[in-house]
Parts: C-alpha cells; sequence; structure tokens
C-alpha cells in the first residue's frame, strides 16, 4: 500500500538574507494524503455533505518580529496592494530589493491579497530577468490563481512549464484540478487530471473530490478501479472521500462497500470516517445504524469529536428525536466537548419545533454568555416565532436583544414579528417603541435584508397610528416601506383616513394621488372622510376636487354627500361649481335631496349663467325632473331679470311646456315696462301661435308702443293676428300635470 508523508519542513517567512528552502516541495503543507497512523484532525465545525473531507491545513509562513526595515517582502507586498502597477512602482521595488531569490519572491506572493497585481509581480520578474521562476514560487502562483479563480492565467503558467525547462509537479495539477473543482467545470478538472504523467494518490484524490461534488459517482468508480489498477493504493483520505460522495449522490449501497473494502484492505476508521458515516445514515434516516457506529467509534477509543456530537444531534433533530439530541448535547458538554455555532444553530430549531422554549431560552443564554454567533441567522426569526406564538413576549423580545449583543444584524422581519405580536396583545405602546428603532435606524431601508416586514405587522401598526393622532409618524415608516416596493392597499387607506381626520386633508389628497398614480385601489370611506375635512375647514371648493378623485376612482357617493358638498358650495357663491355637482348628481340617478335645484337654477339664471342654466334644466327633465317654471319666470320678473325670463319662456314654447297663462302676462308687462317692445311683440306672437287667443290687458298698449317706434309692420301683424284669435277663440289648456322639483 502507498502512502505519502508528510516529512517537509515548513518555510518560514525570514529576511532573505538568510533564506531557508523547503527539503522537499512546498505543496506537501497542502497535501491531502495521510499514513494510515495518523489521526486526521478536523475543523470545528461538522461536516456538511456538499464538501470532502479534508486535513487540516499546516500552519502559514510566520515572520520574525523585526522593522519593517529589514523585511523587503512586507514593504513589497504593501506597495502591490496599495499602489497601481507602472514603471515607477517596479523601480521602487529594484531600490528596496535589487536582487530577488526563491525565497523572498515565495514570500512576497504569499504576502500578496491582489491577485492581479501577483500575477504582474510574477511576470515581469521573468520579463526584466531579475528572477527565473523555480517550482516553488510557481506552485505559488498557481495557488494564488486557482483560489481566485483565475484559472485561464494558471492554466497558461503550468502548460508553459516545459518551454521553461521546468519539471511538472504533481502539486501544481493537484491546485489547477482544485481550482476547477471550485468552479464547477468538471470537464477541465478530468483533463488537467489526464495530462499528468506520473500520478500518485494525491491527484486521484483531488479529481474525487471534484467530481464527487457534481454527483459523478459512475466516473467516481471507474476512475477508482483505474488507480487500482496502476498499483496505486487508496488511504484512508481516499475513502473517506470516496464515503462522503457517495452519501452525498444518495447512493447508500456504493457507500457501504467502499467501506467495506476500507475494511478489508486493514485501513481502520477514524473519526471523519465515522462523522461521515453517521451523517450519511441520518441522511437516510438510518438512525439505529447512526446510534450503533456513534456508540462503535467510542468503543474503539476514538475519541468523538465536535463535529461528531452535531452531526448526531442534527440527525436526532432531523427524525424529531429531540429528547435525544438533548441528551447528546449533555453528554458533549459533560466530556469537555465545548459546542460551536453550527452546534448551537442546528439544535435550537429542534428545540423550537418541540416547543421546548425554555431550553431554547436557556441555549440561547449560553449562546449570549460564550459570545458564538451562528452562521445561520434565521434561527433567531424562528426562535422569536415560537416565543410570540406561545405568548411568551418578553422572551421573544430578548432574542432581539441577543442578536445585538451577538452583533448580528437585526432585520425589519425581527422587528415585525414583535411589532405584530405586540399589537395582537394590544401592547402598543410597545409596539410604537419597536417601531421608533425602525424608523430612526432605517433599518427597513438595509438592501441586505433577507427577512422583511410583513403586511401581518405593518398594518396593524399603523391603523393604531392612524387612529391615534399620529398619522405623520405612520406615513414616515410607510414611505420606508414604499422605497421597498410595498404598496399595500390597507396601509394607504389608513393613511388616507388617518390624514382627513386629523385635518390634513391636503396630505390625505396627496396619498390619493399617489394611490392613484400607481393603481392602488383606495376605500369610499377614505373620500368620504377626506371630504368632511375640506368642508369643516370651509373649503368647499377642495371638496369638490376630492369629489372628482371619489368618481375616478370609481365609487359612488351617496346623496347626503352630494348635498353637502352642493350646499357648501353655494353658501360660498361659487353656483356654477355647485351646478356642475348637481349635474353629476342627476346623471348619476340621484334624486333626494333636490331642495337645492331651484335655488341652483335661479342664482345661475339671476347671475346671466343662462345657456347653463337651460342646460341643467334640459337634463333634469330629461331625467324626468321638471323645474316649477312658473315660479322661475315670475321670479325672474319680479327681479327685472328680463332677458333670462325671456330665454326661459322661449325654451318653456319651444318644448311646448304647460304653464299657466298669467306667467305669460307678466313676462309681456316686464318686457313692455321696459321698453324691450319688440322683444314683447316677439314673445306674443309666438304666444298667440302657440296658446291661441289671449286677453292680455297691455296688448293694445304693445301696438300703440310699436306705431310710436316706427314698427307699424309689426303693429299691422299684431292686430291682425289678434282679430283672427278673437274670431275664432281656442279653449285654453290647462296646466300640464309633470313631476317638478320643488
Amino acid at each position: 500500500m502507498a502512502f505519502i508523508s508528510n516529512n517537509s519542513k515548513l518555510l518560514r517567512w525570514r529576511p532573505s538574507l538568510h533564506p531557508v528552502f523547503p527539503s522537499t516541495s512546498l505543496s506537501s503543507r497542502f497535501s491531502t494524503s495521510t499514513s494510515i497512523a495518523e489521526p486526521l484532525s478536523e475543523p470545528d465545525h461538522p461536516l456538511p455533505l456538499h464538501s470532502p473531507p479534508e486535513p487540516p491545513p499546516q500552519p502559514k509562513p510566520q515572520s520574525k518580529s523585526q522593522p519593517s526595515q529589514s523585511n523587503p517582502e512586507l514593504i513589497v507586498s504593501r506597495m502591490l496592494a496599495n499602489r497601481v502597477w507602472t514603471t515607477r512602482l517596479q523601480n521602487s521595488i529594484r531600490s528596496i530589493a535589487p536582487k530577488f531569490d526563491s525565497n523572498l519572491v515565495w514570500n512576497i506572493l504569499h504576502a500578496t491579497t491582489n491577485p492581479d497585481q501577483a500575477l504582474k509581480f510574477y511576470r515581469w520578474l521573468e520579463r526584466s530577468n531579475l528572477f527565473t521562476h523555480d517550482a516553488h514560487t510557481t506552485l505559488k502562483m498557481l495557488q494564488i490563481l486557482t483560489r481566485f479563480s483565475k484559472l485561464n492565467h494558471a492554466r497558461c503558467i503550468l502548460l508553459d512549464l516545459p518551454k521553461k525547462n521546468l519539471p511538472y509537479d504533481e502539486d501544481m495539477f493537484v491546485a489547477l484540478i482544485e481550482g476547477y473543482g471550485r468552479a464547477g467545470i468538471v470537464q477541465e478538472a478530468v483533463k488537467i487530471f489526464q495530462k499528468l504523467d506520473q500520478k500518485s494518490v494525491k491527484s486521484y484524490d483531488a479529481l474525487f473530490k471534484v467530481i464527487l461534488r457534481r454527483g459523478r459517482y459512475m466516473m467516481t468508480k471507474r476512475l477508482y478501479n483505474a488507480m487500482l489498477r496502476e498499483g496505486i493504493e487508496p488511504t484512508r483520505h481516499t475513502y473517506n472521500i470516496l464515503l462522503w460522495g457517495m452519501f452525498l449522490s444518495l447512493r447508500l449501497n456504493t457507500a457501504i462497500r467502499f467501506y467495506e473494502d476500507m475494511k478489508s484492505k486493514g485501513i481502520e476508521p477514524d473519526v471523519v470516517t465515522y462523522n461521515t458515516l453517521i451523517h450519511g445514515y441520518f441522511r437516510f434516516k438510518k438512525v439505529d445504524e447512526a446510534e450503533s457506529l456513534f456508540v462503535e467509534m467510542k468503543e474503539k477509543n476514538i475519541v468523538p469529536n465536535v463535529i461528531s456530537y452535531t452531526t448526531m444531534l442534527k440527525g436526532c433533530v432531523d427524525v424529531g428525536k429531540v429528547d435525544r439530541a438533548v441528551e447528546v448535547f449533555e453528554e458533549m458538554k459533560s466530556r469537555g466537548i465545548k459546542p460551536n455555532a453550527v452546534t448551537f444553530t442546528t439544535l435550537l430549531p429542534g428545540l423550537c419545533d418541540a416547543d421546548k422554549l425554555v431550553e431554547a431560552g436557556n441555549l440561547l443564554g449560553e449562546m449570549v454568555e460564550r459570545y458564538i454567533a451562528p452562521k445561520d441567522n434565521s434561527v433567531f426569526m424562528k426562535l422569536m416565532s415560537c416565543q410570540c406564538k406561545a405568548g411568551n413576549l418578553d422572551a421573544a423580545v430578548d432574542v432581539l436583544k441577543a442578536m445585538v449583543r451577538l452583533s448580528i444584524p437585526t432585520e425589519a422581519g425581527h422587528y415585525g414579528v414583535l411589532i405584530e405580536n405586540f399589537c395582537k396583545a394590544k401592547v402598543y405602546d410597545r409596539a410604537e417603541k419597536l417601531l421608533d428603532k425602525l424608523i430612526e435606524k432605517d433599518i427597513v431601508l438595509r438592501p441586505e435584508n433577507s427577512f422583511e416586514m410583513e403586511p401581518s405587522a405593518y398594518n396593524p401598526m399603523i391603523e393604531y397610528l392612524c387612529d391615534n393622532g399620529k398619522t405623520v409618524k405612520a406615513e414616515t415608516f410607510f414611505r420606508q416601506l414604499m422605497k421597498k416596493g410595498v404598496l399595500d392597499s390597507v396601509a394607504f387607506n389608513n393613511l388616507f383616513r388617518g390624514h382627513s381626520k386629523e385635518g390634513n386633508p391636503e396630505s390625505a389628497l396627496e396619498i390619493a394621488t399617489i394611490m392613484s398614480r400607481r393603481g392602488v385601489p383606495s376605500d369610499a370611506d377614505s373620500y368620504r372622510l377626506l371630504i368632511d375635512s375640506y368642508l369643516r375647514k370651509g373649503e368647499p371648493a377642495d371638496a369638490k376636487t376630492a369629489l372628482d378623485h371619489m368618481l375616478e376612482g370609481g365609487h359612488q357617493p351617496d346623496s347626503s354627500l352630494y348635498r353637502s358638498v352642493t350646499e357648501s358650495l353655494f353658501e360660498d357663491g361659487r353656483v356654477q361649481t355647485a351646478s356642475r355637482v348637481m349635474k353629476i348628481m342627476v346623471e348619476k340617478g340621484v334624486k333626494e335631496n333636490m331642495d337645492l335645484v331651484p335655488k341652483i337654477l335661479e342664482a345661475l339664471l339671476m347671475r346671466g349663467h343662462v345657456e347653463e342654466a337651460l342646460g341643467r334644466i334640459d337634463l333634469l327633465m330629461l331625467n324626468g325632473c321638471e323645474p316649477d317654471f312658473d315660479h322661475l319666470i315670475s321670479t325672474l320678473c319680479e327681479k327685472e331679470k328680463t332677458i333670462a325670463a325671456l330665454r326661459l319662456l322661449d325654451f318653456v314654447l319651444e318644448r311646448d311646456i304647460i304653464i299657466d297663462f298669467s306667467i305669460y302676462d307678466k313676462v309681456l308687462d316686464t318686457l313692455l315696462a321696459a321698453g324691450k317692445t319688440l322683444n314683447a311683440y316677439s314673445v306674443l306672437c309666438k304666444i298667440l301661435e302657440k296658446r291661441g287667443a289671449t286677453d292680455w290687458s297691455s296688448r293694445d298698449e304693445l301696438i300703440k308702443s310699436l306705431n310710436q317706434e316706427g314698427n307699424t309692420k309689426q303693429a299691422d301683424v299684431l292686430s291682425r293676428m289678434i282679430k283672427e284669435k278673437v274670431a275664432s277663440p281656442t279653449k285654453k289648456e290647462g296646466k300640464k300635470k309633470v313631476s317638478r322639483v320643488a
């Protein structure tokens, strides 16, 4: 069986005056192979099935504590990090390090954080003939490029090695294979592997990780068989990777066969092997097998680590065995193994799901005490929601305080859960204090929020504020939500009503305008309150504007609202505007409160808006509502509005509307008194033609006035018409019974 031992010395950071080179390839520091007798230590987090087992990384080169002047590596690396690559920078580097050796170049590359600058520096050294790269510096450059996914540059450097008379090193291929694997480009990783002539278990392990991460288990089996045919024996680390990959691909039977093959070769499982197996069995819900492996592990004196216990915890929680998970957690602490962030993150949701909220609270307190912040912050949302559901509002607030103490950014969603439940409990003062913090710190507007505030949280809060004279604060908060794309009709209408009730109709109308522009539906009650607000302030014209908005929004005002607006406009002297409201009311079929109609018509006629008045009268008659013409004409005559009276009488005659004969006489008397003899002549002719003979007492006086004014022809015509009507009198028509507007 072949093994690759890690016997290379660590490359220490030293001044270039005292170079120290490793006795073997530097890549052994990153080797994935290990001896059977070597137990593998693990990082402080559980092994997820999406990432293959790794041996521990070796320590980075350490620098001696010396002044920066004696460390050109540090100076050059800082220059590369802070300055643009120019000829001036190149000259500065030459002045600091006139001579380069492998140790100095390696240290500079190692300390450089910018891969582009590192590559420019690497190529500049060769082009300027300042240094010829060897295997150590080339490998370091490849590792930097692959770590930052600069794979094309890394590939070019690797394939150009023969031109520079540098031999291929397996570690270089491994670095590029792993780089393509991290980028998910399996085909390129396989091509690079195939270009390697002398392969060892190290390169096979690297390729196994790449292809298994993408679920290529059949390719893995073929490669495994090819590795055996080449006489390369798998190591324990190889089997750990294979087990991990097969469980990841849900190939339980294949994983078991690899495990049996591992034992048949005399390779004893280590803590990584057991952790992988336990995790895999739990993934298939094979709880008993996982428990047996955990017991077997301890019986073999393989000490479980934090990953082992966390894996057991997760498995138990996933299958609903929360009590068993608590036992494992207590055993873990009794053995002196400190739980890490993943352990807490794994156990807390399970306790919440099992309604073990006291234990969950205690666990949270332990996290805060040890200042351990979970990597998945959603656990806080779950714990907070569960505490609120159970009515433990103070405990839920403690969760928020714990987040603050652990320096975990609080989000709008966290505040939303608390605000919603405080509102449900009618504890509005505490909910408002939380809202004040939201507004003050602009938490809603944070782009990194993963938990947004739900309508069930902000709507009750906005409604409370609007009902208690704090609509301005509610709008300030909601405008932050609007910047996040929230267009909630309930919230909009609450703001709409709140401003109206508080006597701020201008702000309410602004909200209504935004709603209309963004297509947010409004409530009829909101507009009613807005109109009432304008009327209370004595602004009937603005009330009419609000009424127009209401109608445009598809709402039908009731008759009382029409009356309020119309009456206010009329009393304010805005007769024409009141007339337009009356027109809308009639067109909408609203026939209640019609007592204002005669007043509006009379006012229009008195002010000389005769055409408008006649148009309104025509509309009323089309809708079955005839005004009292007798009263209107009589009033106009009494107030000597002769032109208006004449036009109205013409309207009556043209439409054959029956009015009292005394009204005709009254109009004629008014015209004659005003000296409008021709107008009186014209009207009398129409009366004689439409209604027959008339006993108007002043007709002779009209004929006399016409002759005196030289209108003898008109006087003769009128005389003949009167004689004809008297000779053949017709029966006077009675008044036509119609539905009149009172």
